[in-house]
C-alpha cells in the first residue's frame, strides 16, 4: 500500500506566478476555452499580488512535487439581507494526473473553512451542467444545494460597450423608486 500524498495549501506568492498561469491555461483547455493571453495573464497577477488585490489564489501542491497541481480563487461578495459576507469560488482546477488523490477536496475544505472564519453567511460557486463529476462532489460529499430559482446572467465588456453605446433609456429608471 504506498504511502498518502502529504497535500499542502500556499496564497499564490510571486515565486510561483508562472505555474498559476500555467494552470489557469490548463483549466481553460479543460473548459474548451480559448486561455487568457499575455495581458490577461498579467492582469490575473496584479489583481492577486497587486496593492489592492481583488482575488485570493491558493496553490495545492503535493509532497513529491516542486509544481503546484492545482489552485483555487475566492473573492468576497457581500449579501444585503444577511448582512454579511459571502466567499465566492470562482475558479477550482486540479491537473488531471492528481486528481482523485484529495486535492480538490483540500481546496474545497480550505475555502469553507476560509468562509466559516471570516463569518461568510454562505459561500457560493457555479459548476459547468456538463461536469457531472463536480456537480455529484458538490452535492453528495459536501451537502451543497444547487439553487435552481437562481438562473446566472452575464454581460461581457463587448455586451456592456454595445449596451451603453446605444443609449437605453431604460437604464436610467433601474433602480429607482416612483417617488423619485
Amino acid at each position: 500500500m504506498s504511502a498518502k500524498l502529504q497535500i499542502e495549501l500556499q496564497p499564490l506568492s510571486r515565486e510561483h506566478v508562472a505555474s498559476f498561469c500555467r494552470l489557469v491555461v490548463a483549466l481553460a483547455e479543460f473548459e474548451k476555452l480559448p486561455p487568457p493571453e499575455e495581458a490577461a495573464q498579467a492582469r490575473l497577477i496584479e489583481d492577486a499580488l497587486g496593492a489592492k488585490p481583488r482575488i485570493e489564489v491558493w496553490l495545492a501542491f503535493v509532497s513529491e512535487d516542486a509544481e503546484p497541481c492545482g489552485y483555487m480563487i475566492l473573492v468576497e461578495t457581500y449579501s444585503s439581507f444577511l448582512a454579511l459576507p459571502t466567499l465566492y469560488l470562482e475558479d477550482l482546477f486540479v491537473l488531471p494526473e492528481r486528481r482523485k488523490a484529495g486535492v480538490g477536496g483540500t481546496l474545497l475544505k480550505k475555502a469553507v473553512c476560509l468562509a466559516h472564519e471570516r463569518g461568510c453567511g454562505r459561500m457560493e460557486w457555479t459548476a459547468l451542467d456538463w461536469n457531472v463529476n463536480a456537480q455529484q462532489v458538490y452535492e453528495q460529499r459536501l451537502g451543497a444545494k444547487r439553487m435552481g430559482e437562481w438562473l446566472l446572467y452575464r454581460m461581457t465588456r463587448d455586451d456592456m460597450a454595445s449596451y451603453l453605446a446605444a443609449g437605453s433609456g431604460q437604464s436610467d429608471t433601474v433602480g429607482k423608486s416612483s417617488s423619485e
